[in-house]
């Protein structure tokens, strides 16, 4: 260690200091914050938002592509009583708004976007599509 850090610091001493140096300080030291802003915001480039397009006209539907969606299908559905509900066993049966033989609803997210039907495949449960909603339409049921 050196001699200096081995001395206690003069608390008065250190504020004399600052102060002589505050008052040698001229009107051009002076630092204007406002001006500094300014000067910032004027240098400022606002980053460019994210293209969806490839070409002028045509989207980038690369976006998007790999983003997650739920696709469910709706057989039906109902409207019961909670009292109803909780008497719900194996076994019971539940009437839905649907015929036998309909189509089913296909839902993204909640949206129907086409019908179908049940068919087997590989000893697991599929749907063949019947019907596809068209986009125009899909919109057209949004507003």
């Amino acid at each position: 260690m050196s001699e200096e850090d081995d001395k206690p610091v003069d608390d008065q001493a250190l504020a004399d200091e600052w102060a002589a140096a505050l008052e040698e300080q001229g009107p051009e030291d002076e630092i204007d914050p406002d001006a500094i802003m300014s000067a910032e915001l004027e240098n400022f480039e606002q980053p460019a938002a994210p293209s969806f397009e490839s070409a002028p006209g045509s989207p980038n539907m690369d976006v998007i592509l790999d983003i997650p969606v739920t696709l469910s299908m709706e057989v039906g559905s109902t409207a019961i009583t909670i009292r109803n509900l909780l008497q719900l066993n194996q076994g019971s049966v539940i009437e839905l708004d649907r015929l036998a033989g309909e189509p089913l609803d296909v839902l993204v997210n909640g949206t129907l976007i086409a019908h179908g039907e049940v068919v087997v495949v590989n000893e697991k449960f599929g749907i063949r599509l019947t019907d596809v909603i068209s986009p125009q339409e899909r919109i057209k049921k949004l507003a």
